[in-house]
């Protein structure tokens, strides 16, 4: 079953490349507050449709639950913001490997310290070297941009 959601988050994050990209033309098109909105509004539509079809009836509602759960909602907005904003200036590599950078930064402060009610799991030798090859993978991958970005701009022109 871990294998499964390791594969799922996998998908996930796929999806979620293919989304920065696209968002990220759409939002050179349209604005990039007009692409977040469609996003959202498309979101929100297709969640509503899941939940009516196939979310099981749960004892708690949203109105129950402590307040701060709530504010999760609230942090998508501005990664759509920034993604729409850095595809288009950064490219769709560059972009989703910085995330996933802070993403793998923030979850280990989380698990570390047990943050938001999870429970604690402790900062490790191999997890500092995930995020050090994940910075090093970083550098390589905005570093080729750079240099690919430089040759295109230096070929000359007939």
């Amino acid at each position: 079953m871990n294998i499964l959601m390791i594969i799922l988050a996998v998908v996930g994050g796929a999806f979620l490349s293919m989304q920065a990209a696209i968002n990220g033309r759409l939002g050179s098109n349209v604005g990039v507050f007009r692409s977040a909105f469609l996003t959202f509004s498309v979101g929100a539509l297709v969640t509503a449709l899941l939940i009516f079809f196939f979310e099981p009836k749960h004892a708690v509602t949203l109105l129950d639950v402590p307040k701060w759960q709530l504010l999760g909602a609230l942090c998508g907005v501005p990664y759509i913001v920034i993604m729409v904003l850095a595809v288009q200036r950064i490219g769709a590599a560059v972009a989703t490997v910085a995330v996933i950078f802070g993403q793998l930064a923030m979850s280990m402060l989380i698990d570390n310290f047990g943050w938001l009610g999870n429970e604690a799991i402790h900062f490790s030798a191999t997890r500092l070297g995930a995020v050090v090859c994940l910075g090093i993978a970083l550098f390589f991958i905005y570093s080729s941009n750079k240099a690919n970005t430089t040759a295109v701009e230096t070929l000359p022109t007939e």
